[in-house]
C-alpha cells in the first residue's frame, strides 16, 4: 500500500505537475496567424458574437467545454477538505472527459461561504462553457444548488455524485433483476445511506418502474417511515408506511440491497435474509458495505456489484457521465433531463448484452466474457460506449425538446477521431 501512495503522488508530480493541459488547435507561427488569433482579427468573432449569441459555437470552443466545479465539501470518501483539496479530483474528472469522449474540460474550485455564494459564482460564469459538471459537493446542499443552476442557466447542469451513480447502477439493476427472474415492478428494494447518490438513484428506478411503496431507504437512524418527524424534503419523498423500523428488519425477504453508505455496514448473516436470488449492489468506495467473497459464502445465488475494479460488476460513473455529455452539447442540449438520464441508462443495459469485444478481452486478460452474473454492466474500455450512450442521450434531448440542434450527421459516434 505505501507503494501505491508512492506512485499515485509521483504519477500527480510526473513528468509535469496536474493531469491536464491546454493545447492549440489552429496555427499559431506566423505573423499572419497572431494577427488572426488575436488583434485585430479577433473583433471579427466578437462582432459576431454580439449581435448573435449562438454564433459563440461557431466561433469559440464553447460548444465542447464542460466546467468540472466543486466546492469541495464531500470529496470521494474523504469529507469535507476544501476546494484546492479537491483540486486532483476535479483535474481528474477532465482527465476522463477529455480520454473517453473528447471533450475539452477545466476544473474550478470555489471557496463559499454558502451553498447561495456557490450559486451566484457558478451562474456568473456558466455561459463561458457548454456544460457544467457538478462534483463532490455535499447533501443536502447539493440537491437545491443543482435544482437552482438548472432554472438559472440556459446549458445543461448535472451533479454526477447524484445523477451519474444513479444511471449506472439502474443500467446494472436492470440486467441483474431479469438475470435473477425478477421483475422492476415487483421487486423490493433496501438502500443503506440517504445521501445524494442513494435519493437519485431510488428516483431514477422508480422512473425505470420501481414502484416507490417497495423501496425502504435507511439512515443512521433506521428506516426513513411515514412516522418520522426528523426528515428533510428530500428524505421525505421515501417515507413509507410499514412497521419496520431497523434495517435488519427491512432486509429480511428484499430482494434488492443497494448500499450507498460505508465501509463495512453490512454482514453475511443480514445478506443471508434476503429472499432467493437476491441483487446485492454495495457501492461504497473503496471499501464496499460487504465484500463480494462474504457474499459468495452466505448466498451463492445473488449478483453482486461494487465500486470497485478489482470485482466483477464495477458501478463506475465513468461508463455514464462523459458520453451523457457528449450527447447533450452535440445536439445543444439545455439540460440533461430525466428521459435522458433514463435513456443513458437503457444504452448502457443493452450493451451489456451484445457481445464483447476483442479489444475489451485483452484489456482485461480474459479468453472469453458474456452477459450473465458476472458481466451485467459494460467494461470501461468498451469503446462502443462513445456510440450507444451519447447517440441515446443525443436523441432523448431532441425527443423531449431541450434541443436546439439536430442529432450530428456523424452520429452515432464510432471513435474519439469522430468529433
Amino acid at each position: 500500500m505505501s507503494d501505491f501512495k508512492q506512485d499515485a503522488l509521483d504519477y500527480h508530480a510526473n513528468p509535469k505537475p496536474g493531469k491536464i493541459s491546454v493545447e492549440l488547435t489552429t496555427a499559431a507561427d506566423s505573423a499572419r496567424d497572431l494577427s488572426l488569433a488575436y488583434s485585430p482579427g479577433v473583433a471579427e468573432p466578437v462582432k459576431a458574437i454580439a449581435e448573435d449569441p449562438e454564433n459563440a459555437y461557431k466561433y469559440t470552443a464553447k460548444g465542447n467545454l464542460v466546467a468540472v466545479i466543486t466546492d469541495g465539501s464531500a470529496i470521494l470518501g474523504l469529507g469535507n477538505l476544501g476546494p484546492l483539496a479537491s483540486k486532483p479530483v476535479m483535474e481528474g474528472k477532465s482527465l476522463l472527459f477529455k480520454r473517453f469522449a473528447g471533450i475539452d474540460s477545466i476544473d474550478v474550485e470555489v471557496e463559499s461561504e454558502s451553498p447561495q455564494a456557490f450559486i451566484d459564482t457558478v451562474r456568473r460564469i456558466a455561459n463561458t462553457y457548454g456544460g457544467i459538471n457538478l462534483e463532490d459537493i455535499k447533501a443536502p446542499e447539493c440537491f437545491e444548488i443543482e435544482r437552482t443552476l438548472i432554472e438559472q442557466c440556459n446549458i445543461p447542469v448535472f451533479h454526477d455524485d447524484q445523477h451519474g451513480t444513479a444511471i449506472v447502477t439502474v443500467a446494472g439493476m436492470l440486467n441483474a433483476l431479469e438475470i435473477q427472474g425478477k421483475k422492476v415492478d415487483e421487486a423490493k428494494m433496501v438502500v443503506l445511506g440517504a445521501g445524494a447518490a442513494a435519493i437519485s438513484c431510488a428516483k431514477l428506478l422508480i422512473l425505470a418502474g420501481m414502484k416507490p411503496e417497495n423501496i425502504f431507504m435507511c439512515d443512521r437512524k433506521g428506516v426513513i417511515h411515514s412516522g418520522r418527524d426528523d426528515l428533510n424534503q428530500y428524505k421525505a419523498m421515501f417515507a413509507v408506511d410499514t412497521d419496520k423500523r431497523t434495517f435488519e428488519e427491512a432486509l429480511e425477504g428484499a430482494d434488492i440491497f443497494l448500499g450507498l453508505s460505508g465501509p463495512d455496514m453490512v454482514t453475511g448473516e443480514q445478506i443471508k435474509t434476503m429472499a432467493e436470488n437476491p441483487v446485492v449492489f454495495a457501492c461504497a468506495n473503496p471499501v464496499p458495505e460487504i465484500m463480494p467473497e462474504i457474499v459468495a459464502e452466505v448466498r451463492p445465488d445473488a449478483i453482486m456489484a461494487t465500486g470497485r475494479s478489482d470485482f466483477p460488476n464495477q458501478v463506475n460513473n465513468v461508463l455514464g457521465f462523459p458520453f451523457i455529455f457528449r450527447g447533450a452539447l452535440d445536439v445543444r442540449s439545455r439540460a440533461i433531463n430525466e428521459e435522458m438520464k433514463l435513456a443513458a441508462a437503457k444504452a448502457l443495459a443493452d450493451l451489456a448484452r451484445e457481445p464483447v469485444t476483442q479489444e475489451v478481452l485483452d484489456a482485461y486478460e480474459l479468453d472469453s466474457l458474456e452477459f450473465g452474473k458476472d458481466y451485467i454492466i459494460p467494461k470501461a474500455v468498451d469503446s462502443r460506449l462513445l456510440g450507444a450512450v451519447s447517440t441515446a442521450v443525443a436523441q432523448a434531448a431532441i425527443d423531449t425538446g431541450v434541443a436546439d440542434g439536430p442529432l450530428p450527421a456523424n452520429y452515432p459516434l464510432k471513435s474519439i477521431s469522430d468529433i
